[in-house]
């Protein structure tokens, strides 16, 4: 793998991360300009989501195509223009109507550039990739925030956002014959050949569906908490939208330093513990929040831990595919579980909507803490499935000799 063209595929993951969070950020401010309720805010991810889930079920298509690398700058492109949009927008209905490319460009490059770094790189990039997710996470709510304290308004930081986009679009194009140099299209496809399965078939597999639903909750938490934490910050501790929107990138700064230092041990702690520490540690930053009443210093430190314990996770589930299911599997199983990947993003969030309007939107925590325990308990069957079939291969390898 060359230099530059690791270089050009860590910028790539910053693009991934920056459109990420301006959405949350912003909510408590554009939901009353637009004159719309603080849930609506879930319709709009769940057309993001949707229109992801979409494009990246064909990504498989597209990438033996196009190949990786134009599908990621085409991508990228198509996301800046949806984050224009987003600028331009004054009605609720012109959100919704850009949310559909801001979906599919996300969509496509996420499924492509991860599907490329679980073949060719070590568990140390691919954490360290998904940390320069967080730092592009990290950067929009600063952005957001910027734009908000000196009153240039919400539409502002779309616009700067989409700027960035731009500059990176410019970049990615200008990579492509790297990316043609460095892998042939034929070595792709015949190792997407090799590991070719049906759906059906995939989900026959020993231990996916737990891993499956591991993945819904991961996603779940992590987009809730995206969306959510600004507004419960400011409607349920009293913050101001402004601050808020700043202390929502505790969360992100969590989640790319945890990447950083996971790419540190990785090869050391293996991708099982890591996923077991970062659930942990998860369920301890929530029990922050659910217990700090009126203190905020500790609402900020959950949220900051919440952080730095989904760091891991993501990116370690992806790298444990082939140690899983099976090196023959795992293109076909990673492709399923970045699709359950967004059924969480897509479902969840909107649900806690429906949730906080009904209730109150204190039960955030709550509602985090299932999530953080379920997704425990079904990556602990995950690894006693796994156990068990490597027992029964053994003891057939026995029964041969």
């Amino acid at each position: 793998m060359g230099s530059f063209l690791l270089i050009i595929i860590y910028i790539a993951f910053i693009s991934l991360g920056l459109p990420d969070s301006l959405i949350g950020s912003a909510w408590p401010i554009m939901h009353s300009e637009l004159a719309v309720p603080l849930s609506y805010a879930g319709i709009i991810t769940m057309i993001i989501a949707g229109c992801t889930i979409l494009s990246s079920l064909s990504s498989n298509y597209l990438t033996n195509k196009l190949g990786t690398g134009l599908i990621t700058a085409l991508s990228v492109l198509t996301t800046a223009m949806a984050l224009y949009g987003f600028s331009i927008s004054n009605t609720f209905i012109e959100l919704c109507l850009w949310a559909v490319p801001y979906g599919l460009g996300a969509g496509a490059v996420d499924a492509a550039l991860n599907n490329y770094a679980a073949l060719y790189f070590s568990s140390k990039h691919m954490n360290w990739l998904h940390c320069f997710w967080g730092l592009g996470a990290s950067l929009s709510p600063y952005i957001m925030g910027f734009y908000l304290t000196n009153n240039l308004n919400w539409s502002g930081g779309y616009r700067a956002v989409f700027l960035i986009q731009v500059a990176l679009v410019i970049v990615l194009f200008l990579s492509l014959p790297l990316w043609k140099t460095e892998v042939s299209d034929s070595t792709v496809k015949k190792s997407r050949e090799d590991s070719y399965l049906s759906l059906k078939d995939t989900l026959k597999i020993k231990g996916l569906k737990y891993m499956l639903i591991t993945f819904i909750c991961y996603c779940a938490l992590e987009q809730t908490v995206a969306l959510w934490s600004t507004t419960y910050l400011v409607a349920a501790k009293g913050i101001s939208p402004i601050i808020g929107a700043k202390f929502t990138s505790l969360f992100f700064l969590g989640i790319t330093a945890g990447r950083f230092i996971s790419g540190l041990f990785s090869d050391k702690l293996g991708d099982k513990k890591l996923i077991q520490m970062g659930s942990l540690l998860t369920i301890v930053g929530i029990l922050f929040m659910l217990f700090a009443n009126t203190v905020e210093f500790m609402t900020l430190a959950g949220l900051l831990i919440i952080g730095l314990g989904c760091a891991p996770i993501y990116p370690s589930i992806i790298h444990a595919t082939p140690d899983n299911f099976g090196k023959g599997n795992s293109q076909a199983v990673i492709g399923v579980q970045m699709a359950s990947a967004y059924i969480g993003s897509t479902f969840m969030p909107p649900l806690f909507g429906l949730f906080s309007e009904i209730l109150t939107i204190r039960i955030l925590p709550i509602y985090l803490l299932f999530f953080a325990l379920l997704m425990l308990f079904s990556f602990k069957k995950v690894n006693q499935i796994v156990k068990e079939k490597i027992i029964e291969e053994e003891l057939a390898d026995q029964v041969k000799l």
